[in-house]
């Protein structure tokens, strides 16, 4: 794989003879490994998860990879806590929440932002933070909050939207975030034990922001090779190939397979508007509960535009998580089971009904067994 200008045309990446090739390559690689069990490969990112099942790659490695979804899906990580939250604030005289679309559908406890909003709750659905921004200048009586939503990817963003804010005196736009750190998250996963992971598929836009480097953990203290991939079909099976080969070869390392997106150092302009704005802080995940520095927090200097620290909000009473009623999003979160394995998947939990995020978000993992592996169990 090269990456030159000509072959930033996407259909480069879609040449079936070239996806044949590889095939062929990671089934020879991984014939030559001792044990027979397939080697366990997690894919962190949930973009990888949607172009894994649209392109069948996770069926044409049967049987010698298999392939995991990981904690890669921003709101499908969202603790019902913090949707309780976002609720409540949206619930409040004078207060407009806004927040990215798939948001509004993912159940708290006790209902969703969706049907906060058909009660009366002043619920915006934005596209990007300036839209909130825009908002709050034509509003200056409403108070805006801004979920803050996301990784290391839409963190700059929002950060960037606090600073002009900051700067323009915009007093009536706050941000409740939400946003998480994705390296902390995968060392939860291998603390943990569960999953048992051969080698992880690093998410390729997170990467762009962090730099690979900051993946180089993975084989210097677990063992384990990473690949950072790009999004299409030779993208995904180029890391896969990687991975299999510094699985079978014990020889674990940092692979950068999606070079004309991502460098060794990152974004640096992007690390350090993210450094001036937020700094770490613990954080909730679902499936993982409190993750150690997983967190973005505003810093002191931006106490007047942190929801967090600007509303005094109940714990809700008498609701029920999704895990009470039944959803497994926790474990598939963490790769502990595939999506087909929960009871509820394609039975009491669907797109049009669902139960847990993981089947509401566009990058949630039963979203994609749903639409492109069908509903019934494998």
């Amino acid at each position: 794989m090269t990456d030159t200008a000509a072959h930033r045309d996407p259909a480069a990446f879609r040449e079936p003879g070239a996806a044949r090739a590889l095939l062929d390559a990671i089934r020879r690689r991984a014939a030559a490994r001792r044990r027979r069990e397939p080697l366990r490969l997690m894919e962190f990112c949930g973009g990888h998860t949607h172009a894994i099942m649209r392109y069948g790659i996770r069926e044409a490695l049967v049987p010698d990879v298999r392939l995991l979804s990981g904690p890669g899906c921003p709101v499908c990580v969202t603790a019902d806590a913090d949707i309780d939250a976002a609720i409540a604030m949206a619930s409040l005289p004078g207060v407009a929440v806004a927040t990215f679309g798939d948001m509004v559908r993912v159940p708290g406890t006790r209902s969703s932002l969706q049907e906060a909003r058909a009660a009366g709750a002043d619920v915006h659905v934005v596209y990007s933070a300036l839209d909130a921004m825009d908002l709050a200048r034509r509003r200056p009586e409403l108070k805006v909050v801004m979920l803050g939503i996301g990784f290391e990817t839409t963190a700059p963003t929002v950060a960037a939207v606090l600073e002009a804010a900051r700067a323009e005196g915009l007093g009536n736009l706050s941000v409740y975030s939400m946003h998480k750190l994705t390296p902390p998250a995968m060392r939860a996963i291998l603390e943990a034990g569960e999953a048992c992971l051969d080698g992880i598929i690093g998410p390729g836009h997170v990467t762009a922001i962090t730099g690979w480097r900051a993946w180089e953990f993975l084989p210097a203290e677990y063992g384990l090779p990473c690949a950072v991939s790009g999004f299409e079909p030779l993208d995904m099976l180029y890391a896969i190939e990687q991975l299999v080969t510094a699985a079978v070869d014990g020889e674990p390392r940092v692979v950068n397979a999606y070079r004309r997106g991502v460098t060794a150092e990152g974004n640096r302009v992007a690390q350090a508007l993210l450094g001036r704005v937020f700094e770490p802080a613990n954080a909730e995940w679902r499936g993982l509960g409190v993750v150690p520095g997983s967190g973005l927090a505003l810093r002191p200097a931006y106490a007047a535009h942190d929801a967090r620290r600007l509303f005094e909000l109940p714990a809700p009473a008498g609701g029920r998580t999704a895990e009470e009623r039944g959803c497994r999003c926790g474990e598939v979160l963490r790769g502990a089971i595939e999506p087909p394995e929960c009871p509820l998947f394609g039975r009491a939990c669907t797109p049009a009904q669902p139960v847990g995020p993981c089947m509401v978000s566009g990058e949630g993992s039963c979203a994609a067994y749903y639409r492109y592996g069908g509903a019934s169990r494998p």
